[in-house]
């Protein structure tokens, strides 16, 4: 039996970087993410996919999220088991039973409403763990396995949330117990355990059967996120139990962080040469975390790069907590500018300025000197 485990689709995301055409074409690439499972469910050859939680990005979302999803789902063409997660749990408002995906659910998209056994076929069943609520009061993964037989049927547990051994926090009750989860497997209770929540692609334990498969669409930086865009191809051996786990990568975006010493204008051209390297631009996104002692002119360089690249990249501008550059005026910068009496004189009061070491003077001084050089490259002073 081979079926496809993913995750943490949260269609409906934005980002609130992502600006003019760049979101709705990062929302497009998750919507086609979706759709593309069926071409891979196809030669693959899987019997159905499942969806381990926070299918959406929220509760509330407008009708055209609704039905350009479900057309996604539509168009994968073999059944597709939803778990609702976290952003998008069983509660009063649930998106699952709103008139919308009610009226329009294809007939090939099932809902894992309700917590424990959902057949598939005969011998095979799903154990789902849904959640009803922001806040589970308890682990909701064991929950759901509560007296469950080892009798020789295949069972595929599908949950949500974080697992003890990776989020160790005795304070949350709802955390999934590792232990508790090898203990079914080694018995023979279930087979595989489809993990959502990490959007990063994860093994959990040394079984080889308990896998976050991640998001299928990059949804943050790498420092966070270092390994999302896949989804997981699964075997089970319905006789022996045997599992194969083969990865596909299917994410075309990126959230990339660099960090970066900036001192001189051959740094700058370093950068310069490190982004125009970058392949993918319009599907790529650049945090910088830039540190460094630069002139005024060295500055104006800086940012007429970070413009040229604002224009190609889905988004690129600096990581603000990250980022520490100082700007001071090099010796003889402003000196040969063929500016003579009371303008000379405003220059070297901003030179003053900008060397003072007060934050907001300098900042300004520093901006009308950046402004000044550009102008004269122009010729306009």
């Amino acid at each position: 039996m081979r079926f496809v485990h993913t995750a943490d689709w949260q269609l409906g995301m934005t980002r609130h970087f992502l600006a003019g055409d760049a979101q709705p074409r990062y929302s497009a690439a998750r919507r086609d993410a979706v759709a593309g499972l069926g071409a891979l469910a196809a030669e693959a050859g899987a019997e159905f996919v499942v969806v381990a939680g926070d299918v959406f990005e929220d509760n509330q979302l407008a009708p055209e999220v609704i039905s350009q999803s479900l057309e996604a789902m539509r168009t994968i063409g073999i059944p597709v088991y939803l778990l609702p997660g976290n952003h998008d749990p069983l509660d009063a408002a649930s998106v699952y039973t709103s008139a919308l995906f009610t009226a329009e659910r294809p007939d090939n998209v099932v809902v894992l409403d309700t917590a424990g056994v959902h057949p598939v076929r005969p011998g095979l069943e799903i154990v789902a763990a849904p959640w009803r609520s922001k806040r589970p009061t308890s682990d909701l993964a064991v929950d759901a396995l509560e007296g469950l037989p080892a009798d020789g049927t295949t069972r595929i547990l599908v949950a949500h949330g974080g697992v003890d051994v990776l989020d160790p926090n005795p304070g949350n009750p709802a955390l999934i117990r590792l232990a508790a989860l090898e203990d079914a497997l080694d018995r023979g209770v279930i087979r595989y355990v489809a993990l959502g929540d990490k959007h990063s692609r994860t093994k959990v334990g040394e079984t080889g059967r308990i896998w976050y498969s991640g998001s299928p669409e990059v949804t943050n930086y790498d420092d966070i996120e270092p390994d999302p865009g896949h989804v997981l191809v699964v075997d089970v051996d319905e006789t022996d139990g045997a599992v194969t786990v083969d990865s596909r990568h299917i994410g075309g975006w990126r959230f990339l962080t660099l960090h970066r010493q900036l001192d001189t204008s051959r740094d700058i051209t370093d950068l310069d040469i490190n982004l125009d390297q970058l392949p993918d631009k319009s599907r790529t996104v650049v945090r910088l975390a830039l540190t460094g002692a630069l002139s005024v002119t060295d500055r104006a360089a800086l940012d007429a790069c970070l413009d040229r690249y604002s224009r190609l990249f889905a988004w690129v501008g600096t990581w603000k907590r990250h980022t520490d550059l100082v700007v001071v005026p090099a010796d003889g910068e402003f000196t040969d500018l063929g500016i003579g009496g009371f303008a000379a004189d405003a220059v070297e009061e901003l030179v003053a300025a900008a060397r003072s070491g007060d934050t907001g003077t300098a900042g300004d001084a520093n901006a009308a000197l950046a402004l000044l050089l550009r102008l004269v490259d122009r010729g306009a002073a």
